[in-house]
């Protein structure tokens, strides 16, 4: 087992930061490993199957979490995307696949399996994907969890169908039953979790350590998932009602906690088994027929999704990032095939091709994903920047650059004492929320020269740079310096590089956007550790007297990095040595002298 352990720990060390740095994806890099090391290849790995049947407790783990996220009123408003699209989806795409599979000589029964069997997304690959590009909480990520979330509850129905098709008519009965059964025993869990789960977690943290309290998450998540599968329904499924069951409670963040690493491990041992399950043998012996229903089978699933999207009138953008996410096979085929084989439904050969069309659309999905990133979008999305405003008021006291938060407290205050500005920003979405509130603001870059003569900057008594971009912000202090020599700028730096670079153009009212907030927290850390008032004021004014200073001392050399490191401690050094002294009354005045505010 050690040696095992070691074989896959290596290889998705080696694999996964590469493919992560090649912006291939972690997934990739999990299914490449799994090839490279499974039977096909180096031959390191060969009990596939029971490597697989132990790395779907990732994707259990995965759905834990996914439904610690959804507070069950959050689930509810799902509803409408759940059963409206998911059924639309799965209904759609598995009669199209079916009548392909009818047209390549299938039986019927065989072709009905085929074509709801494809339909199937992997819910494991899906929900890492997103989650690895921050794309969960966007639209398609939204539409294609509620898809994923429907394929799951799709898994009863499909399985005490297979009876039937099989010409077992006697059995599916009893499929029926287990299913109206399986209903009532959720119902009856939610309801006891409400009054068993919260006070169970509440007994292992008063009596337990946080290793108990990771061993009872676990505990909750098996016996729920064990639970779903002696009723014939998915685990994924039971895992996924005991994280909405607990998404409300006070211990949702800690369960998060603990779960996560287990859930990640067990997730890259599953990529790993799908790659090493890969028969590259029928790859290589019928390259043609499985690339080409690789191809036909996300295209397929592709076109359905992306036509259902549109004709409800969502966006073209939206719907082709959700088309392309699901158009993969998913990982309960392995499943039904094999069922589907077992019920003589399908032979050997069709069950095996079918498989490994599965698997080699999930490797090339990361791929698929990659080319939407970093060409589709990048294509089809493009749209021409938006005209500049016009600027028809004349010239204000104050023109402000920038209308982010920084800017807008700028100009809340300049409003309480009725002083008239203009207010400029680039980013068009933030003009938009700006003026939804009421507020006026320009759209334009305020690093062009035409845009600060529309603003009359030079009839201005002063300017106010606020762009958070330090580059935008430099440019625009480079061409108001340039063309209005005499007005004063007032600049907002992000960080003290910034700042350097502003004092380069002569700009010396420069005010870093933390420091003053920082200083203010820094009162009440002191305070409540016990310093009376006056020794916090002396301790909060020295040090913005020796930071003033450092500031002043470094921007002569501030790009020699050895000189700026020197100075820095020598001034640390010195601002610790001034606090000590302050306790021998001979050096109160001399304190003073060197705490005095500077400029």
């Amino acid at each position: 087992m050690l040696g095992q352990a070691a074989i896959f720990l290596l290889a998705a060390v080696l694999l996964v930061p590469l493919c992560s740095r090649l912006a291939l994806g972690a997934v990739l890099g999990y299914l490449i490993a799994g090839v490279l090391i499974g039977p096909a290849e180096l031959g390191l790995v060969s009990d596939v199957d029971g490597i697989m049947h132990v790395s779907e407790f990732g994707v259990v783990l995965l759905l834990f979490v996914i439904g610690l996220e959804l507070q069950p009123a959050r689930l509810w408003v799902l509803r409408h995307q759940v059963f409206g699209l998911g059924l639309a989806q799965v209904l759609l795409t598995g009669l199209v696949l079916a009548g392909l599979a009818l047209w390549f000589g299938l039986s019927w029964q065989a072709a009905l399996v085929t074509g709801l069997g494809l339909a199937m997304s992997s819910t494991a690959f899906v929900l890492q994907s997103l989650a690895e590009k921050g794309q969960l909480p966007t639209r398609h990520g939204r539409e294609a969890f509620a898809i994923l979330l429907f394929q799951d509850l799709a898994v009863i129905p499909l399985l005490a169908l297979l009876p039937l098709l099989a010409g077992n008519g006697g059995n599916a009965l009893p499929g029926w039953q287990s299913a109206l059964r399986a209903l009532l025993i959720v119902a009856a869990t939610i309801v006891a979790s409400r009054t068993l789960l919260r006070p169970l977690f509440r007994s292992v943290i008063r009596f337990g350590g946080r290793e108990i309290f990771t061993a009872m998450a676990l505990l909750v998540v098996i016996a729920m998932a064990m639970l779903m599968e002696s009723l014939g329904l998915s685990m994924s499924l039971g895992a996924f009602l005991a994280g909405v069951l607990l998404a409300d409670s006070e211990y949702r963040h800690e369960l998060e906690a603990a779960i996560g690493p287990f859930k990640g491990l067990f997730l890259g041992l599953f990529f790993m088994a799908v790659g090493m399950s890969t028969n590259v043998g029928l790859l290589l012996s019928q390259p043609g027929t499985v690339l080409g229903l690789v191809l036909l089978l996300i295209a397929v699933k592709a076109l359905v999704l992306y036509c259902l999207r549109r004709l409800r009138g969502v966006p073209a953008q939206s719907s082709r990032k959700l088309a392309l996410v699901l158009a993969q096979g998913g990982e309960f085929a392995f499943v039904l095939f094999a069922m589907a084989q077992s019920s003589r439904i399908f032979n050997e050969g069709q069950a095996d091709l079918l498989t490994v069309v599965v698997t080699v659309s999930m490797l090339v999905s990361p791929l698929l994903l990659l080319f939407e990133d970093k060409l589709l979008s990048r294509w089809l999305d493009r749209e021409p920047p938006p005209e500049y405003d016009a600027i028809d008021e004349p010239a204000t006291p104050v023109v402000i650059a920038g209308y982010g938060r920084f800017g807008q407290v700028v100009s809340r205050i300049l409003n309480s004492r009725r002083i008239a500005f203009t207010a400029l920003d680039n980013d068009p979405e933030t003009v938009d929320v700006v003026r939804r509130f009421g507020n006026k603001v320009y759209y334009g870059d305020s690093a062009h020269l035409d845009l600060l003569y529309a603003a009359k900057v030079g009839e201005a008594k002063l300017f106010v740079l606020a762009v958070e971009d330090v580059e935008k912000s430099i440019k625009t202090a480079e061409m108001v310096r340039r063309h209005f020599p005499n007005l004063p700028i007032y600049a907002r730096a992000r960080n003290r590089f910034h700042a350097y670079k502003l004092m380069d153009l002569g700009v010396r009212q420069v005010v870093r956007e933390t420091l003053y907030s920082s200083m203010e927290l820094s009162r009440g850390v002191l305070t409540e550790l016990g310093l009376d008032a006056s020794e916090v004021e002396r301790t909060v004014a020295g040090f913005r007297a020796f930071d003033n200073k450092l500031l002043l001392q470094q921007h002569a050399f501030y790009q020699d990095e050895a000189r700026m490191i020197q100075t820095s401690k020598q001034v640390s050094d010195e601002l610790m040595g001034l606090f000590e002294a302050a306790q021998d009354p001979d050096m109160a005045e001399e304190n003073e002298r060197v705490t005095a505010p500077s400029t």
